[in-house]
């Protein structure tokens, strides 16, 4: 999408701190993190929310790379949460799909 935040990270029209790029997902570290580590997972074709997607292994294929991330942060054996907002309501300002990665740091529940 042309105007999409996002689109313009995973097409490298804006800088980012990328974290891991393959043909179908991006990640990179978020500007704003609420933990030590946090980084978001997009797909590159441009889905707006999680009710937006027609085509579910999209998900798998974040989710692949999600654990892939965990895996190499060491995020993996300590615990961390993984985020999809989805909507303005939920707390969503980017309308490009995303997944949080948040780790490094203990979390508390309800998350607020």
């Amino acid at each position: 999408m042309k105007d999409c935040l996002f689109c313009k990270i995973a097409n490298k029209e804006i800088p980012s701190s990328v974290v891991y790029e393959d043909d179908k997902v991006f990640a990179f570290n978020d500007i704003a993190p609420q933990a030590p580590v946090h980084i978001l997972v997009i797909p590159k074709t441009h889905v707006a929310t999680l009710s937006d997607v027609k085509d579910h292994s999209v998900l798998a294929d974040i989710f692949k790379i999600v654990n892939k991330i965990a895996a190499e942060k060491g995020l993996d054996k300590s615990g961390f949460r993984t985020v999809i907002n989805t909507g303005r309501a939920a707390g969503m300002a980017v309308h490009h799909l995303h997944v949080h990665i948040l780790g490094g740091r203990e979390f508390s529940w309800p998350p607020g």
